[in-house]
């Protein structure tokens, strides 16, 4: 079985929404963490979960679960800053994860995301490999109109139709940050979480949600008890 270690970033600090990480969603305790880890210790491929993080309710929270796939890693503080970027926390990766062949990147921030998307991703990484791909990114297909701020469209020609069918329009794909999958040897050769040829895995826009402001939040509780009662 083709197996798969997790990277799982979780700085204390969020400005926009305190304590976003760990604090009570849904009616769930200890909020998007739980969920998120619950989700990733079901996966059969999975054999490790490295959670980064500085927060000490988060470390201790981990650490009470005492559970020998998740592995914290106490990152250093001048990379949980508000102007650290992802390009140097992408670097700080492989010096963490030496033993690993493989890399998904995941956030809890996505808590539509679950376990079978994730399932289905990490085989299609795995197929895609074989195809010609070097890496895996989830994204979400835009069919819309896209304009830059001089007033001249994106992904068609107003030429042509000045408001053709949206089912007719150029696809444009947003990277939604749900997961990257890469290899270890990509991360060390490209400084990156994707390679030069990377599969676009598509996800629904709920799956894709993202939580990264209050109303995000919000808005977040109220669709993941929808899908639970469902």
């Amino acid at each position: 079985m083709n197996s798969i270690s997790v990277f799982l970033p979780c700085r204390a600090g969020s400005e926009r929404v305190p304590q976003k990480n760990i604090k009570s969603f849904a009616g769930i305790t200890n909020g998007l963490l739980e969920i998120k880890l619950q989700q990733l210790l079901k996966i059969s491929q999975i054999n490790e979960i490295v959670l980064s993080t500085n927060d000490d309710l988060i470390i201790e929270y981990v650490k009470k679960l005492s559970n020998s796939k998740i592995s914290l890693d106490i990152r250093p503080e001048y990379l949980c800053t508000s102007s650290t970027t992802t390009d140097e926390l992408i670097q700080y990766v492989p010096s963490i994860m030496k033993e690993t062949k493989h890399i998904m990147w995941t956030h809890v921030t996505s808590p539509m995301c679950n376990e079978y998307d994730y399932i289905q991703a990490i085989d299609k990484y795995f197929e895609s490999l074989a195809e010609g791909y070097d890496s895996l990114m989830s994204v979400t297909l835009l069919r819309k109109f896209l304009f830059y701020k001089n007033g001249r469209s994106v992904n068609y020609d107003r030429s042509i139709e000045l408001w053709p069918r949206t089912q007719t329009l150029s696809p444009i794909y947003e990277a939604n940050s749900a997961f990257f999958i890469n290899s270890i040897d990509n991360y060390n050769l490209y400084k990156d979480r994707i390679g030069k040829s990377p599969y676009f895995y598509e996800l629904d826009q709920i799956k894709s949600f993202d939580i990264d402001w209050e109303e995000d939040f919000k808005i977040a509780e109220i669709i993941y008890k929808q899908t639970l009662s469902e």
